[in-house]
C-alpha cells in the first residue's frame, strides 16, 4: 500500500492515503471526468508495473450518498460486515440485474441502486453461490466492499477537501 501511495502521489494526486491491504485508497484530484481518471489510473498501472488492473473511483458526494441511500440500514448496524456495496463502473442491464436476483439460491438479497448493488450475505461471503455469479451475470467490473470500509472510506474524503461529512445512521 506504500507503494501505491508512492505511485499515486507521483502521478501528482495530492492527500494520498489507503486503507485496509485491498487497493482502497482515497485521494484528490484536479477535475477530470472519472471515466477518464479510470482509464488513465490502469493505464498508468500497466506501463508501470506491467499489470492490468481496473480501478473504480468515487467522489465524496458519491460515497455520501451510497451511504444515504443504503436501503438496508438495520444491516449496516447489526452485521456491517456482511454487508456489502458492489462499486460497478457503468449501470447494470435489468436484464442482467434479474439475472443475478434469479440465480439468487440462499439467504441473500441485493437490491440495485445505479452504480451500485447493495448485498447482504448472511451467511459469509465465501461460501455463497451468488458470489459466484456476480461475474457471470454483471461482468468483471465491479469491486465489492463490506459496509465497514465504505464508511471509513467516506470519512477519509473529508479530510480537509469536501465540505462535510456523510450521515451514517
Amino acid at each position: 500500500m506504500g507503494d501505491l501511495r508512492e505511485f499515486l502521489t507521483e502521478l501528482g494526486f495530492t492527500k494520498v492515503q489507503t486503507l485496509l491491504q485491498s487497493g482502497n485508497v482515497v485521494f484528490e484530484s484536479e477535475d477530470r471526468d472519472l471515466k477518464e481518471l479510470e482509464t488513465y489510473l490502469s493505464q498508468q498501472v500497466e506501463q508501470r508495473f506491467e499489470l492490468t488492473t481496473e480501478f473504480v473511483v468515487r467522489t465524496p458526494a458519491d460515497l455520501a450518498s451510497v451511504i444515504e441511500r443504503n436501503p438496508f440500514p438495520d444491516e449496516a448496524i447489526q452485521d456491517p460486515g456482511h454487508f456489502l456495496v458492489l462499486f460497478m463502473k457503468s449501470v447494470p442491464a435489468e436484464k442482467d440485474l434479474a439475472l443475478l436476483q434469479g440465480s439468487i439460491v440462499g439467504r441473500e438479497v441485493i437490491q440495485a441502486d445505479g452504480q451500485h448493488i447493495y448485498a447482504i450475505f448472511p451467511d459469509g461471503i465465501g461460501d455463497s453461490k451468488l458470489t459466484s455469479q456476480l461475474d457471470r451475470k454483471l461482468g468483471k467490473s465491479w469491486t465489492g466492499r463490506n459496509w465497514n470500509t465504505v464508511t471509513k472510506l467516506a470519512a477519509m474524503t473529508y479530510g480537509g477537501w469536501a465540505s462535510s461529512p456523510p450521515t451514517v445512521d
